[in-house]
């Protein structure tokens, strides 16, 4: 299964917002191989930038564009290739969007080893133990409370038994950062889960203060409360606050997770397949595992990302939730054939091989903004 064609393909929708949400633009990597078969991937950064890390030339060893290091290559030689791609990136990639390019690279090349195989990719990563696994509607924050209520009981009444807002408008203020939770559980019902991103907005003392004042609305976890830098805050702050905390979905890799779980930094690891590829997560979830902590995805993307975070949590033993992006972009709903969403607050694991999902070619031409092969 010799590499012949990386493929990079930018895609945007028509509008777009000011607003965190990583459903208005993608990156779609294609590797095909002479045998005729390709793998799809994806990777979430800038698109862009991605893009010129897969098509940049040869620098020198240790500054290498991906494509230049794949074609030519063995598809099935999965781990050999990532650390190869690792180490000739070693100066420009390592724990930041380098390595969520080798991720997006890594996603691909598990598809192409599942259909070639004709099997999924969960078994290949050692087996499935669920085939479907509870979900969160996973949604941004509304202005205010009145508008925060109205989504949760939108997503309520939709089936999901749990829920998470994040970002802004939080961390503006105390007050409408209690009125934003105080709302979503007053839309969500006393029975449903609630879970709140913060956003990276506070420091350590701060999101205590916040998370003893949330505890009264029966929070399910406070995510990234604080800079995605700061360990040893988190490290101070797991060990105070009432509520479990999460993070980890900006962490690109092994080795930037491995301070994090060392120090048993949090209650809950978010892991984004889509910045550390099926190899790398499969070693995180591990090493997770070994420490008795728990793990979840982190998926704000389209339906190629959501397939490939499927096949990883569901081989976790404890998978209990699966975060679902309900953003309404046709990015999001659209680019596949199959639709990979939650039915009921329940969200099944792709069986087809590979990631076992079909890109809509039309839907990709529509949406084309840039290409390069």
């Amino acid at each position: 299964m010799r590499i012949i064609q990386v493929i990079c393909q930018i895609l945007r929708i028509d509008k777009i917002e000011q607003k965190t949400a990583g459903t208005q633009d993608t990156i779609i990597i294609r590797i095909r191989t002479k045998s005729g078969l390709e793998g799809v991937g994806e990777a979430d950064a800038s698109p862009e930038v991605l893009m010129a890390i897969i098509d940049a030339p040869y620098s020198h060893n240790l500054a290498c564009g991906l494509r230049e290091l794949l074609v030519g290559r063995n598809a099935m030689e999965h781990e050999a290739i990532r650390d190869i791609l690792y180490r000739r990136t070693m100066y420009f990639g390592r724990r930041a969007v380098g390595f969520a390019a080798i991720a997006g690279v890594d996603m691909a090349l598990w598809d192409l080893k599942g259909k070639y195989l004709s099997e999924p990719i969960h078994r290949l990563l050692g087996g499935q133990r669920h085939k479907t696994i509870p979900a969160y509607a996973s949604i941004l924050f509304g202005h205010d409370g009145e508008k925060t209520a109205e989504i949760a009981r939108r997503w309520r009444a939709a089936g999901y038994r749990a829920i998470k807002f994040g970002w802004e408008p939080m961390g503006q203020s105390e007050a409408l950062d209690l009125e934003l939770v105080a709302a979503a559980r007053k839309g969500f019902g006393d029975d449903g889960m609630v879970l709140i991103d913060a956003g990276c907005v506070w420091d350590a003392r701060t999101a205590l203060q916040r998370a003893l004042r949330f505890q009264d609305h029966n929070i399910g976890w406070l995510e990234e409360p604080l800079s995605q830098d700061d360990i040893d805050g988190y490290v101070w702050l797991r060990d105070r606050s009432p509520i479990p905390i999460a993070a980890g979905e900006g962490e690109c890799g092994r080795a930037a997770f491995r301070p994090w779980i060392e120090r048993h930094a949090l209650d809950i690891y978010q892991v984004d397949l889509a910045r550390n590829g099926f190899t790398d997560s499969l070693y995180i979830r591990q090493r997770v595992e070994e420490i008795g902590a728990r793990l979840c995805n982190h998926c704000y993307k389209s339906p190629i990302s959501v397939a490939a975070c499927l096949h990883w949590l569901c081989t976790h033993e404890q998978a209990f939730l699966f975060e679902d992006c309900v953003e309404d972009s046709p990015l999001r709903h659209e680019l596949t054939l199959e639709p990979m969403h939650a039915v009921n607050g329940m969200i099944a694991v792709p069986n087809g091989p590979g990631l076992g999902i079909t890109l809509n070619e039309d839907f990709v031409q529509r949406h084309l903004l840039m290409e390069s092969n």
